[in-house]
């Protein structure tokens, strides 16, 4: 069970060479449009000339009995642990076993230090927080590699690895709205970015390339490489998810370096219920608090016009928050009023309001397909907005078409107080001094 990204991960490490075993299906939810693929046979191995076929998580039952199968493995994630139990009874009224796979299962061993950055909650600040990694890193005079979570959406043979150096190679590869968002700004500071299907491979290019791997999770998932430095970041504006969802709360229990991020906008209680919640889950974890400093670009003044926000989609969708970044910068400005999107949405764009009926007056940058891009663009249209702000990491002016100004809103994580992001990678940073003994084994 899966949502194009982990459930091939943990095919690819534990299941593919397992002759004891046969794997008759993925199935796909979260994002749009993933079903109805196949998992290739040059992906699949030798044991599937047929590859296995991708099907939607609504059929899962019918598989489980159609099939025979022993075995469901949940392989996707910021699931709250309500819903995971939830699928789990699904599987076992089907007559199977439901499974969860482990670090110690699926994750990689490289040969240079990895430094693995992930969340508690899709939206929490991930990005930014490995952004700011990587300059340091840089800064320090290592070549950084940043490998990015899979987000194989499209031709997964094509996909099975991608370097990015430079924009162009980012254009190149036609990527989704999403895609552009985790790779756009790492390669603008310098990072080569890297991700794909098969991460065995990744691994490899990525290293032979690298003095050190920055992991940059999806969601909240587990890292796929076994770091020597694992980094969570919580989000006090959604207190308390940092323990109700799988498996950001493994995360959190795992992590050498916890960041509470967004301090300077979330109310002080629910800082200090985070930081109570961190301290009883893991006591000996480096805190470090930070905020998510909020700049708008040069443009027209919002002051007293209709301005309409355009946020990063998976933070709003799956990621359950109401706002973000863009919200943050019109209001900062004066904003006069947020135009609510809902009644000019268009297509795919509507069914996206009516699956998420949390939504207000925000408009999520979906952009799954060049469909959903189109019918982004028709309803940024219809909406007339004097002003468009966009919240999401990349520049969408690139992309959309409008007759209305865009003013792009940019975050990035700055460190509150002591210690700093620099104060927790000092060990590491000293590691790279001695790339010889970290090779031997210090590790």
């Amino acid at each position: 069970m899966g949502a194009g990204g982990r459930d091939f991960h943990d095919f690819n490490t534990v299941f593919r060479e397992d002759d004891s075993v046969e794997v008759v299906a993925f199935t796909a939810a979260q994002i749009p449009g993933i079903a109805g693929r196949t998992y290739p046979p040059s992906l699949a191995g030798a044991r599937y000339p047929d590859g296995i076929p991708i099907r939607p998580e609504a059929e899962l039952a019918e598989i489980v009995r159609a099939e025979g199968v022993d075995t469901v493995v949940l392989s996707y994630s910021d699931l709250s642990h309500e819903e995971v139990m939830h699928k789990a009874s699904r599987v076992l009224a089907a007559g199977a076993d439901f499974h969860l796979l482990g670090p110690q299962a699926t994750m990689l061993e490289a040969t240079l230090p990895v430094i693995a950055v992930t969340a508690v909650r899709t939206g929490c600040g991930k990005s930014p927080t490995s952004r700011r990694i990587g300059s340091l890193l840089r800064a320090a005079g290592h070549r950084v590699g940043l490998v990015r979570h899979p987000m194989p959406y499209g031709d997964l043979e094509a996909m099975r690895v991608q370097r990015f150096a430079t924009l162009e190679d980012v254009d190149l590869a036609r990527p989704t709205i999403e895609e552009r968002e985790e790779y756009e700004e790492p390669v603008a500071l310098g990072m080569t970015v890297y991700a794909g299907v098969d991460y065995a491979a990744v691994l490899e290019l990525a290293q032979s390339e690298s003095d050190v791997l920055v992991w940059d999770g999806g969601n909240n998932d587990l890292p796929f490489f076994r770091p020597d430095l694992h980094l969570v970041v919580v989000d006090p504006l959604r207190a308390g998810d940092e323990a109700r969802y799988h498996p950001g709360e493994a995360n959190l229990l795992r992590a050498d370096v916890v960041v509470v991020n967004k301090v300077d906008s979330a109310p002080p209680e629910q800082v200090r219920e985070v930081l109570r919640t961190v301290a009883a889950a893991n006591p000996f974890a480096t805190v470090v608090t930070a905020r998510s400093h909020v700049t708008l670009d040069p443009g027209p003044s919002l002051a007293g016009k209709r301005v309409l926000v355009v946020e990063d989609g998976p933070t709003l969708t799956h990621g359950g928050m109401a706002c973000g970044a863009g919200t943050v910068a019109a209001r900062q400005e004066g904003v006069g009023e947020l135009v609510d999107p809902r009644p000019f949405a268009r297509g795919s764009i509507a069914t996206v309001f009516a699956s998420y009926p949390h939504l207000g007056r925000v408009l999520p940058a979906m952009g799954y397909s060049a469909q959903m891009l189109l019918d982004l663009e028709a309803t940024i249209e219809a909406a007339k907005a004097d002003v468009v702000v966009t919240g999401t990491p990349i520049d969408l002016a690139r992309l959309l078409e409008t007759t209305s100004p865009i003013r792009r809103a940019r975050y990035e994580l700055r460190e509150v107080g002591r210690p700093t992001l620099a104060d927790a990678l000092a060990p590491l940073l000293r590691l790279l001094q001695r790339p010889a003994a970290f090779a031997t084994g210090l590790r």
